[in-house]
């Protein structure tokens, strides 16, 4: 599973700063869900070639009260949920009594941490750790946050420790399983689902344990065909599936649509499209993953409820033109089954290869349809198309001033090649790429007799004008 970061601290030690720098974002925001992440903000850092999630926590005062309440609750729980945990302390304003108290309750947690002495800037690095020593957490890190220094050879670190990534490319070229996350905010009907797609034909289901914070895989048998369910709503033993109490978790969630293949986003047609469903339905987009929309619920509305509905799908979920949407009922079982063909289709369309030739035809059509805008007085070329990854479909274009190729451009064609690949259920990601010149140069590559050569005869053409 991806590894997850928590950022913890005193209120104004750099935690945001960190963050935005470890995301490379600048408004401390990434993936937020509105009432649930109130004090705990997510983001995707990148450090190489691993992935990792990273979580601004709010400041902890470090008096007992404090810790008690709702905001270092969240705090705690992010703490819980993490492999790693950085603690940042000042290191302009040195040890203080709530770093010391701070200190005692991660010690007691037993959770991996690693001593983070930010604001060193014009500091002798030393000297600014000495006092932190005291803290019982291993050897300070000195950071400048705001400036970067001593970001780099802090993660460098942090990963040693790690164990090694495993991609979901990887996973899925190992074997034909397909996994399936099911997400969606709480009381969805997430549960009913799971039991109402295990529960039908099934021919091996069990609970598969070890994997962390609750994430619980489940693979089973279909028609032939291998899944792996995985279950963000808690621990559930097949005994007692029914009587399990869901359990919601932002990290949960975000590590299940990242293992994923296929991820079915369950919406609750009776409430309506909350601004939940719009941020996990954007981070799913945003991850690349094939994607069904699951509108649950759907037996008890009458037919201006049922079109309410369609319309909120267009207005606040405009950005999943490319995903199926199913209205089912989980309960009764109503569609459930049909669930397993648009699984296998968005799957396929997800992990199929692109044969460069077909590419390539399919953007001279569009091309030709609609040309790429001028830039400067000069139109845009694009010349070929070739595929670049899986699971999403990634296609590359290689052409003339590629960089200036408009996003309203980007999405023409991504549309175009969905349209004519009937890649249905999985988003495309175009990337571009400029060619360089290859006549760039020459005149440096000339030999002195060339240019020799070159002179009289610009000369010549010079006297008979």
């Amino acid at each position: 599973m991806i590894p997850v970061i928590a950022l913890v601290g005193r209120p104004n030690v750099g935690k945001s700063t960190l963050f935005n720098r470890l995301t490379r974002t600048r408004d401390a925001l990434v993936a937020a869900v509105p009432g649930l992440t109130r004090d705990r903000k997510y983001g995707d850092g990148r450090y190489g070639d691993r992935t990792f999630i990273v979580v601004d926590t709010g400041g902890l005062s470090g008096d007992r009260d404090a810790l008690d309440g709702l905001m270092a609750q969240q705090a705690w729980q992010a703490i819980d949920e993490a492999d790693q945990v950085f603690f940042l302390v000042d290191g302009r304003e040195g040890l203080t009594g709530h770093d010391e108290t701070i200190a005692v309750a991660l010690r007691r947690t037993g959770k991996p941490q690693t001593l983070i002495v930010n604001k060193i800037d014009g500091m002798d690095a030393d000297a600014a750790l000495a006092d932190f020593h005291a803290l019982g957490l291993g050897d300070p890190v000195p950071v400048s946050a705001s400036h970067g220094r001593g970001v780099e050879q802090l993660l460098n670190r942090t990963f040693a420790g790690l164990p090694p990534a495993v991609e979901p490319d990887s996973t899925v070229a190992a074997d034909d399983t397909i996994r399936v996350a099911v997400a969606g905010r709480p009381n969805v009907g997430k549960s009913t689902l799971i039991n109402r797609m295990l529960g039908e034909d099934r021919v091996l289901a069990f609970d598969e344990p070890g994997t962390t914070r609750d994430s619980i895989f489940i693979p089973f048998q279909r028609d032939g065909v291998d899944y792996t369910l995985i279950d963000t709503a808690g621990v559930r033993r097949k005994a007692r599936v029914r009587e399990v109490v869901e359990k919601f978790s932002i990290i949960k969630t975000l590590q299940a649509i990242d293992a994923a293949n296929v991820v079915i986003l369950v919406l609750d047609a009776q409430s309506g499209i909350s601004e939940q469903d719009a941020t996990i339905a954007g981070y799913i987009a945003e991850k690349g993953r094939a994607l069904i929309v699951a509108v649950n619920k759907w037996d008890g509305l009458d037919a201006h409820e049922r079109s309410a509905v369609r319309n909120q799908l267009e207005l606040k979920l405009p950005f999943l033109g490319f995903a199926s949407t199913m209205f089912i009922s989980a309960l009764h079982g109503t569609a459930v089954g049909e669930l397993y063909a648009e699984i296998s289709r968005a799957h396929a369309a997800a992990m199929r290869d692109l044969p460069t030739p077909r590419l390539t035809a399919v953007l001279e059509q569009a091309v030709q349809a609609h040309q790429p805008p001028l830039v400067r007085g000069r139109r845009i070329k694009l010349r070929y198309a070739h595929q670049g990854g899986r699971n999403p479909p990634v296609i590359v274009i290689h052409g003339n001033q590629t960089e200036r190729v408009p996003e309203t451009y980007r999405r023409y064609l991504a549309n175009a090649f969905r349209k004519h690949l009937k890649l249905s259920g999985t988003p495309i990601r175009i990337e571009f790429r400029t060619g360089s010149n290859p006549y760039k140069g020459i005149r440096n590559k000339l030999t002195p007799r060339q240019a020799g050569r070159k002179r009289r005869l610009m000369k010549y053409v010079k006297g008979k004008r």
